[in-house]
């Protein structure tokens, strides 16, 4: 069976993106499982530059067709921040509650009704010759003015979704993936990957 590497050393999304995939005619692997130790500087400007980044990099030391994504929180009352640098909002070593913490402290004069915020996701599929194809997929929120929930991840336990009257975090695995912005990414990105299974077996 063909492999497919995942390209994500945080064990959380890979969590996430083994469900959303299980059912690709693909052996899922990780870098730890295919030998790769390097890290790659996500210096891009876009979710798209880090996604590409990655999945191309990784594509061509592992030879493998790769999927890797990049996702951001986009806050409408601090101008879309933080955007492409969420991972790094509050220090490039920062915890996820780290993170939180500094997001509420940019937050704590804003009302309810103008904590409206976007998750977004892009996935890179790369293959090693270089060839790379998106998919992406968003999520509409408020943020909390406090973090609620203990599954999830990152920015999770204070991303609210009102017709739910829950946060990322408080949402079972299958339920999360059906709604997030990963999720909806990754179901683009599964009918990519059939159409190149199915011109490779051709």
């Amino acid at each position: 069976m063909a492999k497919l590497l995942l390209a994500t050393g945080n064990q959380a999304k890979l969590k996430e993106l083994r469900s959303l995939l299980r059912d690709l005619p693909y052996e899922l692997v990780t870098l730890p499982e295919v030998g790769i130790s390097i890290k790659v500087d996500e210096s891009g400007n876009s979710l798209e530059e880090n996604a590409r980044l990655k999945a191309t990099i990784f594509a061509d030391k592992s030879q493998l067709l790769t999927l890797a994504d990049d996702s951001g929180l986009e806050v409408d009352a601090l101008g879309g921040q933080p955007g492409v640098l969420s991972a790094r909002y509050a220090g490039k070593n920062a915890s996820d509650s780290e993170r939180i913490d500094y997001l509420l402290s940019r937050l704590k004069d804003v009302p309810w009704e103008k904590r409206s915020a976007l998750f977004r996701c892009v996935i890179a599929i790369a293959t090693p010759d270089g060839q790379v194809e998106f998919s992406s997929g968003a999520c509409r929120g408020i943020i909390t003015l406090k973090p609620r929930g203990e599954q999830g991840f990152g920015y999770d336990p204070v991303f609210y979704l009102p017709r739910l009257g829950k946060t990322m975090a408080e949402l079972p695995l299958e339920v999360k993936n059906q709604l997030s912005h990963r999720g909806k990414a990754a179901r683009k990105a599964y009918r990519v990957l059939e159409r190149l299974k199915e011109r490779e077996d051709i």
